[in-house]
């Protein structure tokens, strides 16, 4: 998509964008699509985009915090499929549903859920679990509905590990998966492009408020001798950006509630709905890829009315 088609896709949806770059090396990328980079090899090397949607709750219900909670995630999906240039690939990172106690309400949010998101018209969907779809039966209706929750994937040269960091009532990674982790690293180059996707931060942000996992730090030790490692993330329902060492980490908005700041308030408690803004703080994002530096450049996009 070229920078003017791009602009007049968001003026004419009434999406405005914020763009923030980033990658290991510093400089801000360019705005807009390129189809391939000449690397310094003088090879051509394809790059790519995706979207990033996360924390959908699907099944929740609070007027005040957000009387449209049946509508954000179609509204959201509609606007990915409006894209002129399809991305890659979508990638939900995790909280697919609201939490309830009841396996059967559970398994049907999900079932709807899963239902909805079928409606993108790109052909790969890529998801993963939160806490909300999988700390109260260890994964046991995810896995039955969508498969594995942890694996990986390679896309255009670059490595994605989905890590579960949910599952587990110790908001652990977890000694079984830290080693097969390391084994999947083992087989890659030290510059290897490398995108972790996880629900919950890979590092203390704030732990009172559930913003953590405990053994983050053995994970970061296991992925620090590798040059190219971005980290795409959920759970805090805000943009957020944050650097461990050379590793960088992205939280994406929610598109069902916003969340404040960390530490901000006295709880962690929904930002309730503003009629004069409706759908302020809620929104998903656009990732491009430029493969031969280890570079994204993320565009974020707010959920409007249609």
């Amino acid at each position: 998509m070229s920078d003017f088609d791009r602009r007049d896709f968001l003026r004419l949806a009434g999406i405005g964008g914020v763009v923030f770059a980033s990658g290991l090396r510093a400089g801000v990328l360019g705005e807009g699509w390129r189809n391939q980079t000449i690397g310094n090899d003088g090879t051509a090397t394809e790059e790519f985009y995706f979207v990033q949607l996360s924390d959908t709750h699907w099944g929740f219900d609070g007027p005040k915090v957000n009387p449209e909670a049946r509508g954000t995630l179609k509204k959201a999906i509609t606007a990915v499929n409006s894209l002129e240039k399809q991305p890659d690939f979508v990638v939900f990172t995790g909280d697919l549903t609201h939490t309830t106690d009841d396996p059967k309400v559970r398994r049907e949010r999900m079932a709807e859920f899963r239902e909805i998101a079928g409606q993108l018209k790109v052909k790969t969907v890529r998801f993963m679990a939160g806490e909300h779809d999988a700390s109260l039966d260890r994964g046991e209706a995810y896995q039955e509905l969508f498969g594995d929750l942890h694996y990986t994937f390679d896309h255009k040269g670059v490595h994605f590990m989905v890590l579960d960091n949910v599952s587990d009532p110790e908001v652990v990674i977890g000694e079984a998966q830290l080693k097969w982790l390391q084994a999947d690293l083992r087989q890659l180059k030290r510059d290897t492009p490398i995108v972790a996707l996880t629900h919950r931060p890979l590092f203390d942000l704030y732990p009172q408020w559930d913003w953590a996992t405990r053994d983050a730090a053995a994970v970061i030790d296991v992925l620090t001798p590798y040059q190219n490692v971005t980290v795409f993330y959920g759970h805090i329902h805000q943009e957020h950006h944050h650097m461990t060492g050379h590793i960088a980490h992205h939280a994406a908005k929610s598109l069902m509630f916003p969340l404040p700041a960390p530490g901000s308030a006295p709880k962690r408690m929904p930002v309730p709905w503003d009629p004069a803004v409706p759908y302020k703080g809620l929104g998903f994002r656009e990732v491009e890829a430029e493969v031969k530096k280890a570079k994204y450049e993320i565009t974020e996009l707010p959920v409007t009315r249609g």
